[in-house]
């Protein structure tokens, strides 16, 4: 089981330890609850040491991640861009953050759980590219510093004016005297920054951190922040079964150029997608959870569901089948041997606080 650098540091905080993609990481210190609202109020640090960072590099570079990766190259240096990489059948590989450097310089931030396969993926696309690519995951730390005050307590700490960065964006900054790679995005719905640098200077910015009060969260409240600003994660509103439209990412597909797996995603006609449904009987709605129409039969699955921190009302993500997306669809959710009602609403469980 593999640790991040800041392993020592979580025990030291109380933390709750699970294993996560092959890593040992916090669930949760002073409870799920209290730190979701911390982020949603003030700020909170993550430690995403675990993610997968991969950097191409080449005459190429933009070339190849225009025909890899579902979403345009930024035009403008330094900026980053959501986007995912698909199978030839147009469903998805993972979903993954590219930061455009220049165009022959790009790295791709993608999920812990599928590093090696996702490495080995585009290895192997790279065939007939002038490129070279490689895994970085090894040397590279990252912390998250999520929340409406993320910027105050940063700015505290660096030279660099943080009010001419504004959402994905990204820059080299000096921060307590060391190095980091900076971007303004953030998985929680609120603003924040993921910072990047090596395990020693990332372990002494963490302690920082928490020294100036910063409330430290686990991946507990990071998949309920994540879920309350309607952001997907793998494994549950997206895998290798779904395709980006059904996942409702449309968005984050260019249809006006290339790119692998595209042929097969735009000509499948959709028969499914992710909408969201609020519960109107007790009873929380959990991964992979049944859905029912009127007459009991299956029309689709829970992906994700919970009573979020500081609401009264259960809600949930489900992949419905066609014929039941209208808002204000009766369904029922089979939550073990209850049967329990819900009605299709919104997926806008939060107005969010981007920097734009």
């Amino acid at each position: 089981m593999k640790k991040t650098v800041l392993y020592d540091e979580h025990l030291k905080l109380g933390a709750k330890m699970v294993e996560y993609a092959g890593y040992l990481m916090p669930v949760e210190y002073s409870g799920l609850s209290n730190e979701h609202l911390a982020v949603r109020t003030t700020c909170g640090v993550f430690d995403v040491s675990h993610m997968g960072e991969i950097l191409i590099e080449g005459k190429e570079a933009t070339k190849f991640a225009n025909y890899l990766i579902t979403s345009s190259v930024p035009k403008q240096n330094k900026r980053m861009m959501y986007g995912m990489m698909l199978y030839e059948d147009g469903n998805i590989v993972d979903d993954l953050m590219m930061y455009h450097y220049h165009p022959d310089k790009i790295l791709l931030v993608v999920n812990a759980s599928n590093l090696e396969k996702d490495f080995a993926w585009i290895k192997e696309k790279t065939h007939g590219f002038d490129v070279t690519v490689t895994d970085l995951s090894e040397q590279t730390s990252q912390l998250a510093l999520q929340g409406r005050e993320a910027w105050k307590v940063l700015q505290e700490l660096t030279a660099y004016d943080l009010s001419k960065m504004k959402m994905f964006d990204f820059d080299n900054m000096e921060i307590i005297n060391r190095s980091f790679l900076v971007s303004r995005s953030g998985y929680t719905g609120e603003d924040g920054f993921e910072i990047y640098g090596n395990g020693s200077d990332i372990a002494n910015l963490f302690v920082t951190l928490i020294e100036k009060g910063v409330v430290p969260c686990g991946l507990g409240c990071r998949d309920t922040l994540r879920f309350e600003a309607n952001l997907p994660l793998y494994g549950h509103e997206i895998d290798s079964t779904i395709n980006p439209l059904e996942a409702t990412l449309g968005f984050a597909v260019d249809k006006e150029k290339a790119f692998f797996g595209k042929e097969a995603l735009i000509n499948k006609p959709l028969k499914r997608k992710v909408v969201g449904l609020e519960l109107l009987e007790r009873g929380i709605a959990r991964h992979p959870y049944d859905v029912l129409n009127e007459q009991g039969e299956k029309v689709g699955y829970i992906t994700t569901g919970y009573l979020l921190p500081g609401k009264t009302q259960p809600v949930a993500l489900a992949m419905l089948d066609e014929g039941y997306w209208a808002l204000g669809t009766t369904v029922y959710v089979q939550i073990r041997k209850n049967t329990v009602k819900a009605v299709v609403r919104n997926k806008k469980f939060l107005n969010k606080t981007y920097i734009k």
